[in-house]
């Protein structure tokens, strides 16, 4: 009986079933961007909305993730620690599609015009240095990545999400020609994230009762 009483009181792990939830739900702005093409519903130029609507949401992924650490420290629940590979996987989803439509969509795979857009817009060229970085950091993701590489140097290789993210923001700030003012908000809010990790922004937060 003392067994079973004892048995009954652990509790089960919380963190699969709140994936279960965070998986579908990172997924609906892509089904409704796609969506939204081919009702016809992402307005005059849905090529273009739908391009840029995958370009923002693979920012505020990238955001999302950056933000795990920080909540952690706040929050003490290290559970949140394993919601970070899955945002920083879809990250890369979003900047994936965002980068494909671009290359299929937009260019038609016509080499000849996306290597003068790299060379001659700066925002294709940030654009493109921010999704290259984000490639090591998708395909070294697994533990068994983690492990062939050893702690330090796996740690030292994701450190690359932090020129990615600025990339991504200044892409961003790049591309719009007249209202800047979100790609700013996205700067301060990335600011705020880099800013927290300083070892004694990070300790005065760690040590705050």
């Amino acid at each position: 009986m003392r067994a079973r009483a004892a048995g009954s009181t652990v509790r089960k792990d919380p963190i699969p079933r709140i994936k279960a939830l965070v998986f579908p739900a990172a997924l609906l702005p892509a089904l409704y961007l796609w969506f939204a093409t081919l009702t016809g519903n992402l307005g005059a130029n849905p090529i273009e909305a739908l391009i840029r609507g995958h370009g923002d949401w693979a920012l505020r992924f990238l955001l999302l993730t950056l933000a795990i650490t920080p909540l952690r420290r706040l929050s003490r629940w290290g559970g949140i620690m394993r919601f970070r590979r899955m945002l920083g996987l879809f990250a890369f989803f979003y900047a994936t599609i965002h980068l494909l439509g671009y290359l299929v969509l937009d260019q038609f795979f016509a080499w000849g015009a996306i290597v003068e857009d790299i060379i001659e817009r700066p925002f294709i060229t940030v654009g493109m240095a921010a999704c290259v970085l984000l490639v090591p950091l998708a395909i070294t993701s697994t533990r068994k990545m983690q492990r062939r590489l050893g702690g330090r140097r796996w740690l030292r290789l994701h450190r690359l999400v932090y020129p990615a993210a600025a990339l991504a923001v200044l892409h961003f700030y790049l591309m719009v020609k007249a209202d800047t003012r979100e790609p700013l908000i996205y700067a301060f809010l990335l600011a705020i994230l880099l800013l927290m990790r300083l070892p004694p922004v990070a300790w005065a937060i760690t040590r705050k009762p």
